[in-house]
Order: C-alpha cells, then sequence, then structure tokens
C-alpha cells in the first residue's frame, strides 16, 4: 500500500487541515494519490499551487492529483482545467470524510462518472468549523477554534476561500486541550482564520477573551497557551485581562493591522485607524511590560503615495513591532482593491524591501536585548526552540525535544537567539 501524498501551501491553518485530511484519507483508505492544499492569499500563491501540482505530477506519474484549499475554491476551473489535475475539492468538501471514502479506490473510479469538481457554495455552509484532531504539532499543539470571516476587506480574496464566520463550542475546545495535555502537549496554539470573531456565532455570543479564561481555568495542568493572529480592534476586556494577570498566556501577540495610514486603512476597508493600533500596543504594554508584537503589514496597495507609505514604516517604532509579515500587494481578481488605481510595481517592490529592512532592524534590537537573560523556552528540535516571545533559539549540544528548560542566552546570530 502507497500513501498518499500531501503538500500544504500557505497559513498555519491549511497545515492544520491537512493534518486532518491525512487521518481522512487513511481511515477511507485511500493509496497512492497527490493532494495538494493550495492557498489563495496573493495572485503569486496561485502561480506557485500550479506549479507545484505540475512538479508532484511529474515526480508521481500515474498518480490521481487532487486539489483543494482556498484557491482551490475560488477558482476551482483553473485547476480543472489543469491536464495533470483528477479533481477538485472544495475546502467544506475536505473535511467530510464522505468526500474521502468517495475518492477511495472503494468509492467511484477517479476517472469514471463522478464529477471533476467537487466544490460547493462555502458561503452556505453554517456548522462549526469542521474536524478537529489530537495534537498537529510535534511539539506544539494547534488547535483550530474558528474557521471563516465575515469581514470583506477590498484586497482579501479569504472569505471567499473559507466562507463566513464559524466557531467551535468553548466545550469542545476545552475538551480536545485536556486530551493534548494528557498526551504531553506543553504548549497550545489557538488559531482560525478571523480569530477573535469567535464566538459571535454561539449562544450568549461569548468572546474570546471568555475562552482563553476557560481553558486556562479549567486546564490547570496546561503550562502555556499562545493566541495567533488577532484584530487588535476586536480584543475583548477579558483578553486584555488575560494578556494582565494569566502568566501561562505567552507575552507575544501577531497583529493584523496591514497598514500605518488612515486613507488606505479606509481604502482597505478596515475596521481601525492607526491611533487605534499604537494605543492596543501601548495598553497591552502597559498590562504586560515586555510583551511583543507581530504584524502584517501590506507595501504598495492602490492609491499609496510615499507619504502614506512612511506612515507603515513609522508604524513600526510607534507600535514597537518585533516581528514584520510583509507582503507586497497583490491584486486579487474579484476584489475591489484589484479595480482600484495601482502602484508601479518596481515601487512596490522597493518599499517591500525599505519595510524589511525596517523589520530586521527591530528585530535586532529585540535580539540585542535578550542577551544575558534567562527564559523558559519550548524545545522544538535537538538544537532549536522558541521563547515565550516566540522568538527562535539555537543550541551549539542536542537537547530533548518537546521539553520546557530554562535557559541563559548567551548571544544570537541577526535572527535566531543563542543558548
Amino acid at each position: 500500500m502507497k500513501p498518499p501524498v500531501f503538500s500544504t501551501l500557505g497559513c498555519r491553518l491549511n497545515a492544520y487541515e491537512t493534518e486532518a485530511m491525512k487521518e481522512l484519507a487513511a481511515e477511507a483508505g485511500l493509496e497512492g494519490a497527490v493532494i495538494v492544499n493550495t492557498c489563495a492569499v496573493t495572485a503569486e500563491a496561485v502561480r506557485k499551487a500550479k506549479q507545484e501540482i505540475r512538479k508532484l505530477a511529474r515526480d508521481n506519474p500515474g498518480a490521481a492529483v487532487i486539489v483543494t484549499g482556498c484557491a482551490a475554491q475560488t477558482e476551482p476551473e483553473t485547476f480543472a482545467a489543469m491536464p495533470e489535475v483528477t479533481r477538485v475539492i472544495g475546502n467544506h468538501e475536505k473535511m467530510q470524510a464522505e468526500t474521502w471514502a468517495q475518492l477511495a479506490p472503494q468509492g467511484p473510479d477517479f476517472v469514471g462518472e463522478t464529477e471533476k469538481v467537487m466544490v460547493d457554495d462555502i458561503m452556505s455552509v453554517k456548522e462549526t468549523a469542521g474536524h478537529l484532531i489530537d495534537g498537529f504539532g510535534r511539539h506544539r499543539a494547534y488547535v483550530q477554534v474558528q474557521n471563516g470571516c465575515d469581514h470583506r476587506c477590498t484586497f482579501c480574496i479569504i472569505p471567499f476561500g473559507r466562507g463566513n464566520s464559524r466557531s467551535v463550542p468553548a466545550g469542545v475546545v476545552v475538551d480536545q486541550i485536556k486530551r493534548l495535555v494528557d498526551r504531553g502537549f506543553n504548549e497550545v496554539v489557538l488559531t482560525g482564520v478571523d480569530l477573535t470573531s469567535w464566538g459571535a456565532d454561539l449562544p450568549a455570543t461569548p468572546r474570546l477573551g471568555d475562552l482563553v479564561m476557560r481553558i486556562l481555568k479549567l486546564v490547570p495542568d496546561l503550562p502555556r497557551l499562545r493566541i495567533s493572529s488577532i484584530d487588535s480592534i476586536e480584543a475583548d476586556e477579558n483578553l486584555m485581562q488575560a494578556i494582565a494577570t494569566e502568566p501561562r498566556l505567552m507575552p507575544h501577540l501577531h497583529l493584523s493591522l496591514q497598514h500605518g495610514d488612515d486613507m488606505i486603512l479606509k481604502r482597505m476597508k478596515r475596521r481601525h485607524l492607526r491611533d487605534d493600533a499604537i494605543r492596543f500596543c501601548e495598553e497591552a504594554r502597559s498590562l504586560r511590560p515586555g510583551i511583543v508584537f507581530g504584524a502584517d503589514i501590506i507595501a504598495g496597495f492602490p492609491t499609496e503615495t510615499e507619504e502614506m507609505f512612511e506612515n507603515s514604516v513609522r508604524l513600526v517604532d510607534d507600535c514597537g513591532l518585533t516581528f514584520l509579515h510583509v507582503f507586497p500587494f497583490s491584486a486579487r481578481k474579484g476584489t475591489p482593491a484589484a479595480r482600484m488605481p495601482r502602484v508601479h510595481g518596481p515601487a512596490i517592490k522597493e518599499r517591500a524591501a525599505r519595510l524589511r529592512a525596517k523589520g530586521d532592524a527591530a528585530l535586532l534590537r529585540h535580539l540585542e536585548a535578550e542577551v544575558g537573560q534567562e527564559r523558559l523556552i519550548l524545545t522544538e528540535g535537538p538544537r532549536a526552540a522558541r521563547t515565550e516571545f516566540f522568538t527562535e533559539v539555537a543550541f551549539d549540544a542536542d537537547q530533548p525535544e518537546g521539553s520546557l528548560m530554562t535557559v541563559r542566552i548567551k548571544g544570537h546570530d541577526g535572527t535566531r537567539l543563542l543558548a
């Protein structure tokens, strides 16, 4: 029996869902197929998906090629037209056991009567985020608590790939985390497409802070809880309370900021302004001195002038950002931003490089400030770990994997701490 070959492109949530698909495919008895879980966040992501499909088809001659993920959801016809592709399945379908039973050998033949495209209207999906797995990740566990997004930022295609926001009930999340702790995981990360919208579709409309507090109260043996990317304008009172009072909630937040200029933020249809972002960082830092922030920032959004771009550069210092994810603007067909007056391509590339350089300098300051400190790290490999701030740490000798240990930081190499 030849196991299926899986390839994951894009975000952490896609990686989580690939692990779920591996379980579903194994349960269905699927053999020998190639499954590509695509990303749609930029036009470049779609190009890379096509490239990956062609490569895997060459490397696995005769294998059925199944394409899924956000790009498959938003433009199924693009992938169905590729001669290498056997099936295109949507983001909802990929998490259903019956889909994989149908694709497995005991189901309808791959090249038989079954339709090549199995992609339904993602906006009609109402149930909570789907298949839960126990322990994606070898050393820290990622738990999907939310899927989809109700907002319509003008640059973003993701709601059309993921559908509207759906939340996993708190009790289900807590039970899963208890199982993960019992299996020896020392850190759990809550993930979702729009994490701070968690709970809006549940009875009594709880907020993300309520979930965080409930997890920390009901799973006292969980050493470390981490939350992934949040929309700072939606941070609720209990989340701020948890930041202030719960040492097991890690002092690192990744913020979906996107830009530092008010006019561009309005044209993006974001729900915050520049001062809102600065105020949030100041408040969080006053509640938890030493907390570090990462952020997503887009360079070269349509109509962005040099002055507007400089507001994004200054935001790094004004918010005290440490980790920058810089995205050169990439127009996505079907989004309002794709119809706006564009910035010249070389200017986008140059601005992205300047913003990355600003981010590199911010990271360097953080690394230098850490030298000489004692930190409680979680080992991710024999010679790799992360601090409470999610800063990478390298060792010069093997360490036990998946362990929490206190180390003294002796230096850095420009991108990682050395311990």
